[in-house]
């Protein structure tokens, strides 16, 4: 499948909504787990501000790289950010989008907090 790499060392990154457990099967509530690893997965909802745009980005990432304590509005950094193009066919009609997987969503709100050297 491809990948592309997204860049996001020139836009802001904000949690829009707390990660959330990734859901295989809404039926049964399976947790969805990554194939590589075994690692739970979880989504974070993030604003991704732009060039005086902002999207809000629905973000797959393995619950081993998600910061204690994200919060709405918690200043994010996305490490290994890629945006997986997906298409499928239930029922006749055919839908299609993209997916955004990282290795890890870090919280810079301790950073940004810390005082600055002189």
């Amino acid at each position: 499948m491809r990948q592309i790499p997204v860049d996001t060392s020139v836009v802001s990154v904000m949690v829009a909504k707390p990660p959330q457990p990734k859901v295989k099967d809404r039926r049964t509530g399976e947790r969805a787990m990554d194939m590589e690893t075994g690692a739970a997965l979880s989504t974070v909802d993030v604003m991704f501000a732009a060039n005086g745009e902002v999207e809000i980005l629905s973000v797959t990432v393995p619950e081993t790289g998600v910061s204690a304590d994200l919060v709405m509005g918690t200043p994010v950094a996305i490490t290994g950010l890629v945006a997986r193009p997906w298409e499928n066919e239930f029922n006749g009609q055919r839908r299609h989008g993209i997916a955004f997987r990282a290795v890890a969503v870090t919280s810079l709100a301790e950073i940004a907090s810390q005082p600055k050297a002189a």
